[in-house]
């Protein structure tokens, strides 16, 4: 037996040993885990899901989940299959005063379980009721896969109008209590500005009879404790005290327009959750811009909706009377005047904002980007939450705020002080990007999940999905590349195919295992990493290469062959340079094609409207990568691809749709209203960047895009006016073409040069088809953008924001592979100052190395001040056609090596 002093000490040793293991435990892995450590899974199929909207993991790793129009469906981990448990009556529309009936928000719209699920079975359930215009909060027994008939009990219910749509809430969160929280929409109209109309018959409109009502449940977040006979109490610490006349005691925060998402920090006991904003582009007289927020409450409170917005910008209170708007009201002290308030006319004061954005881009929070905005929230990381965790994420993340933006598909990691005030933001795993993502939340494994509404609002999303995002700590997998130095040829048909750009993350040795398969064809395998093979047959090939670490760990990648059919030759020469542009000299191209089976254009077997030719101008920032590897038919024609990439890069695809009907109308129905009528297209590229509304008589206004630029606005109009047609139209494979910058663009853009043409096939041999792509940049090519800078360094520029190089005694810049072809002159941007005690210099201009064929030069003095304006001096240029590598050389033989010559900004190449 142990002593009374053993046992102490033994105790002691253990506290000590415990805290050390808390320590650990917390501060196991302080830096950023590299992104490769993360893995998106994604657990369900194509079409498994309809409108999913929130869902809750299981301790044994089957998922809940909620779909708006009443479905509750269980993914099983195991069988990896999804099935349906039950199908609640709900109400999904709403009927206007004119007896139209549209598609609302409302329906089943939250799910949770208890905290005690494993011993009670206990789910909940908010939902609107199929007939009765009433909200529900029920609690169900959820056993053997299914809601036990009859369990069913409501534990909350409140009116609702369906007149007009929109904002529901519908999030439930719970904290260390056991309270449970339940965000809840001002089921008020959707208007650009705030809901503030006091007229008769127009309550509806009125944001003061609910989310301003002290005595309604509307655009609030609730706190209640469930009680075991379906019952609840009030929990301490709500907003107004029980037995408070006019109020209700539920109420833990109110001012919320659309709050989503609630998670409560179950170190702090803080409730963060997203709240959706307006739909105003821009400050006015009667408005401010509209602003979602990503909010924090560290106690009750009312966060100023609809009186207040963002950064707790006011609303003027408008007079829908008389048209006219009055001053806004006071955040220490609002007051709710309206006819429609049955509760307390004054008000909390206006509790301060924590994360707030505009359709524009943010200057207090820029990484949230620009465009589209539908804010929802997320879980904050403690690793203590889930301690049988078997994948729990390192200790970088511990105490930050994991929130996500469902028009936006970013998921930003968010960090704050000691004291809870917000410190700052990165975004997590910018590789994934989710779909509309609903909701998210930790599961019991250590796993973030994330739901994905899906493209069609709605409606049923094929890409609708569940995705658990993996962390792996321990040995991770490689990361293959596969490719072949020709997508295919006639038989019999020699290729070899490479594995460069494999790697293993761990710098593990590899091992490398080709298989190539076809039908019909038995497989052969080359366990080598580069090999060369022969391919006698034709048909279409599979080669897969699959390589594995020095642990077991495999990962493959695989390339497609076509045997039996040479791929087109494309290419596009032209008279003057092929690496710049010059605004208003035109420059004269030729298009050739050849194709083994088909002929050439020279000799007739290809005709001109066969081959898809186009120059199309993008705007500074456009991702030239994705047009080059865009390997379509005919119609990927630059302008068209070009569209397809902005497209894709923005949130068009969250309204909209080619064919199908969305929230928005059709490209095809956009297409078929507006084609041929030049005001009203010209009017849709503004509408991008502005935003829009009215037109066609839809529940969703479109959202501002201000970081589109006019030009590319009118690139993706182009293509929707044109989705419809089945000839595209290019330009011709001959001809002569004039640069000419849009006016309302900053002229930092690129012009885009892209031929394209798809064979015929040959027999049952798939079609090829071969795209050459040409750049022409700005001839403004900044020094600090080199790809090589050697013996200097980079600098923010005083004079215009833009960064200088430093140049020091015989240290250079160096550009790869620019076309020389016609360059007479050359201006550098340069200068040195006595201030900054620049000895001056001479930039030399080499081609091909640094000592290479001197073809020009440029001497800068030193000055006694800085130049206002960029100091330009030009240089004459031999004569150098060809492509070359160019090094800008630094001179002064009088100064010593750490002098700082002078300030290199930028090179402007002339005809």
């Amino acid at each position: 037996m142990f002593s009374k002093t053993s046992i102490l000490k033994i105790s002691a040793i253990a506290l000590l040993s415990i805290a050390a293991v808390s320590y650990a435990f917390i501060n196991d892995d302080p830096k950023k885990p590299d992104e490769s450590r993360f893995t998106p899974v994604t657990l369900t199929r194509p079409g498994e899901l309809d409108e999913p909207n929130t869902f809750e993991v299981l301790s044994d790793g089957r998922v809940l989940i909620s779909e708006r129009k009443g479905a509750i469906k269980l993914f099983d981990p195991i069988t990896k299959m999804v099935k349906t448990i039950a199908t609640l009556p709900v109400n999904t529309k709403y009927t206007s005063a004119t007896g139209k009936v549209t598609e609302a928000e409302e329906g089943l719209m939250g799910l949770t379980v208890d905290p005690d699920f494993d011993k009670n079975h206990f789910i909940y359930t908010f939902y609107a009721h199929a007939t009765e215009k009433k909200w529900m909060l029920t609690r169900w027994k959820f056993e053997d896969d299914a809601l036990v008939k009859g369990s069913e009990k409501t534990i909350l219910e409140f009116a609702t109008q369906r007149e007009i749509c929109c904002h529901t809430g519908g999030g439930m969160t719970w904290d260390a209590k056991h309270d449970l929280y339940l965000a809840v929409g001002n089921n008020t109209a959707a208007l650009l500005s705030s809901s503030t109309d006091e007229r008769p018959g127009k309550s509806s409109w009125d944001d003061q009879r609910g989310t301003a009502n002290t005595n309604s449940l509307l655009g609030k977040i609730l706190k209640i404790h469930p009680e075991a006979d379906g019952s609840y109490t009030i929990p301490a610490g709500n907003l107004f005290p029980k037995g408070t006349p006019l109020t209700r005691p539920e109420i833990y925060t109110m001012g919320h327009r659309n709050p989503w998402r609630p998670s409560v920090d179950s170190k702090t006991g803080f409730l963060y959750w997203g709240d959706i904003g307006p739909d105003a582009t821009e400050d006015s007289e009667i408005s401010p811009k509209g602003y979602d927020e990503l909010n924090q409450a560290r106690k009750p409170g009312f966060f100023g909706w609809p009186y207040f917005v963002g950064p707790n910008a006011p609303y003027p209170i408008f007079n829908y009377e008389d048209g006219e708007a009055g001053p806004g009201k006071d955040p220490k002290k609002p007051m709710n005047n309206s006819v429609n308030n049955t509760g307390l006319k004054e008000l909390p004061a206006v509790a301060p904002p924590f994360i707030y954005y505009p359709y524009s881009a943010s200057p207090e929070f820029p990484l949230v980007g620009s465009g589209s905005r539908c804010s929802v929230g997320g879980p904050i990381y403690h690793r203590s939450d889930r301690p049988l965790a078997k994948r729990p994420w390192p200790a970088y993340y511990e105490g930050k705020w994991l929130a996500t933006d469902l028009a936006r598909g970013w998921i930003m990691a968010i960090s704050m002080k000691l004291n809870g005030d917000y410190e700052g933001m990165e975004q997590f795993l910018p590789s994934y990007h989710p779909i509309e993502p609903i909701d998210m939340k930790f599961g019991p494994d250590g796993d973030l999940y994330v739901l994905e509404y899906g493209s069609v609002w709605f409606g049923k999303s094929d890409n609708a999905k569940l995705v658990r995002i993996e962390y792996n700590s321990g040995n991770r997998k490689p990361v293959v590349m596969a490719s072949t130095n020709k997508q295919g040829g006639t038989v019999p048909l020699k290729i070899t195919l490479s594995s460069a750009g494999t790697y293993d993350a761990d710098g593990d040795a590899l091992k490398y295992s080709w298989k190539v398969t076809s039908p019909g064809v038995a497989p052969k395998i080359y366990p080598v990493a580069n090999p060369a093979v022969t391919m006698t047959k034709a048909g279409v090939y599979m080669a897969t290469l699959t390589v594995t670490d020095s642990h077991g760990a495999k990962n493959s990648k695989s390339v497609k062959i076509i045997a039996g059919n040479e791929a087109p030759q494309v290419a596009v020469d032209l008279s003057s340079n092929s690496s710049f542009y010059f605004n208003g000299k035109p420059f004269d191209y030729n298009v050739t094609v050849s194709d083994k089976e088909d002929g050439s254009l020279a000799s007739g077997g290809i005709t001109p409207a066969q081959v898809s030719m186009s120059i199309n101008y993008t705007s500074e920032g456009f991702d030239y990568v994705q047009v080059a590897q865009e390997q379509s038919s005919v119609d990927a024609s630059t302008q068209f691809a070009v569209a397809r990439t902005l497209i894709g890069n923005a949130d068009c695809k969250n309204c909209h749709s080619i064919n199908a009907v969305n929230v928005a109308p059709s490209f095809t129905d956009i297409s078929n209203k507006y084609k041929g009528n030049a005001v009203e297209i010209e009017r849709l590229a503004h509408v991008i960047r502005g935003g829009g509304r009215g037109h066609w008589n839809r529940p969703v206004d479109m959202p501002a895009h201000p970081g589109i630029t006019l030009n590319d606005a009118r690139t993706i109009v182009n293509y929707i006016i044109n989705i419809t047609n089945n000839n595209i139209n290019t330009m011709p494979v001959k001809g002569s073409f004039t640069p000419n910058v849009p006016a309302d663009d900053n002229g930092n853009g690129s012009y885009l040069i892209r031929a394209a043409y798809t064979d015929k096939g040959n027999k049952n041999i798939p079609k090829q088809t071969t795209a050459t792509t040409i750049i022409l940049h700005n001839p403004v090519v900044y020094a600090a953008t080199a790809p090589v800078i050697k013996n200097a360094f980079t600098k923010v520029n005083g004079l215009d924001g833009s960064t200088n190089v430093v140049a020091r005694k015989d240290g250079y810049v160096e550009f790869k592979k620019i076309d020389l072809t016609a360059i007479k002159h050359m201006e550098l941007a340069a200068y040195a100052t006595a201030l900054e005690n620049n000895p001056g210099g001479t930039i030399e201009v080499h081609i091909d190395s640094p000592t290479g064929t001197l073809i020009g030069s440029a001497a800068f003095e030193q000055l006694e001040a800085k130049p206002k304006n960029q100091n330009w001096t030009k240089t004459d240029v031999k004569d150098t056609p060809g492509i070359h590598d160019i090094y800008f050389v630094f001179k002064n033989d009088k100064a010593k090596p750490i002098d700082a010559l002078l300030l290199f900004n930028a090179i402007k190449f002339e005809l």
